[in-house]
């Protein structure tokens, strides 16, 4: 594979939200996120946006339309249809519990507690918990404690 473009991750999902800019303020606050460009439209809207963490890169945005957006599809956030979830992400943190504590005390929804899960002798120890941040996507923050491989 040729390297990715200088500061991009190889994936590097996107998120749709009724008020990206609050879900920006949030995502930081609550979740340690950095924000490295956010590019904003008329009407507050958020046109683009890219927040980092570690090493990790996500974008964001407000919902979009096809007809006056130019987008292939309508972008919408959980918020918009009935909370339905199409997706989930997974982030790498040092201290699950610390983060989680973080993540609670800004407004996060914890939807399962921080737990281990090990996935036997030959795989790894992980401890995670899940959160819905305020529009309904799905987050799992999860901290490697076992790893046969390292």
């Amino acid at each position: 594979m040729k390297p990715t473009p200088s500061g991009w991750t190889r994936v590097s999902p996107g998120l749709t939200y009724r008020d990206a800019g609050a879900a920006i303020d949030f995502l930081c606050n609550a979740f340690g996120f950095d924000v490295r460009l956010k590019v904003d439209g008329e009407a507050g809207r958020v046109e683009h946006s890219e927040l980092t963490y570690g090493d990790g890169m996500i974008m964001v945005s407000s919902e979009k339309d096809r007809a006056n957006s130019g987008a292939p599809v309508k972008l919408r956030s959980p918020a918009s249809v009935e909370m339905a979830n199409t997706q989930s992400l997974m982030v790498f943190v040092d201290d699950v519990d610390a983060h989680c504590a973080q993540a609670r005390q800004a407004g996060a929804r914890i939807v399962d507690e921080p737990s281990d899960h090990d996935y036997g002798e030959d795989y790894w120890t992980d401890r995670s918990y899940g959160a819905v941040d305020p529009e309904g996507h799905m987050w799992w923050f999860t901290q490697r404690m076992r790893d046969p491989k390292q």
